[in-house]
């Protein structure tokens, strides 16, 4: 169910602040009919993060929510938000996140990946209170894990790390090579893309001319 916003309400999210504003007022208007439900919804973000839409995925039991991800980033990806934010509610106003909220989160920052649609936070609210995963440091902790990655997909990771310290082998070799032979280290650093700070950690023996 698409949750009709004023044009007031359609702010640019700079914060869990912003987004807690607005679904404490969604919230204390559908408590009116379901206020012993879980709710969850997505929220659509344009690419400057202004809110594009909210939609009310599914209604549940009293401490539990089911979130599809085919529901979740359908509307999503019909809507053209380039990122989105999760939304639930715990009618028992505790915001500790539940093992199978967690489960979910995972799992839908999974799917965001692969469609390119990036969950930016998921928030557990009440009408007095809130939890950002994203405040917290949880989101970023459940975007290093691989439950719900494919196995091609940890494949193409493992592959791209590969590719990427051999890159950054080679250009250490080169760096050591101009070291050496006494280029200095600003050249060095513009040849190599690598800091200034690492081209003088770099140890190297120079070479010397050979007196006859």
């Amino acid at each position: 169910m698409d949750i009709k916003l004023t044009e007031t309400e359609k702010i640019k999210v700079l914060n869990s602040d912003d987004i807690y504003g607005i679904m404490q007022k969604i919230l204390l208007r559908e408590n009116k009919i379901d206020q012993n439900r879980e709710h969850f919804w997505v929220i659509g973000l344009e690419n400057n993060n202004r809110i594009l839409f909210i939609e009310l995925i599914s209604l549940g039991t009293v401490n539990k929510t089911l979130a599809d991800p085919m529901e979740v980033f359908s509307f999503a990806l019909q809507k053209r938000a380039v990122r989105i934010i999760l939304c639930h509610n715990h009618p028992s106003g505790e915001l500790k996140p539940s093992e199978a909220d967690n489960d979910i989160t995972d799992k839908l920052i999974q799917v965001g990946i692969i469609v390119n649609t990036e969950v930016l936070d998921h928030l557990i609210i009440s009408d007095k209170s809130y939890l950002s995963y994203e405040d917290i440091g949880l989101l970023d902790e459940l975007k290093k894990s691989t439950k719900y990655v494919p196995k091609y997909v940890l494949e193409q990771r493992i592959k791209k790390e590969a590719t990427e310290i051999a890159k950054r082998n080679e250009k250490i070799e080169i760096a050591k090579t101009m070291k050496r032979n006494g280029i200095d280290k600003h050249t060095i650093s513009e040849s190599t893309g690598l800091s200034l700070e690492e081209v003088e950690k770099l140890r190297v023996r120079r070479k010397y001319k050979r007196l006859d």
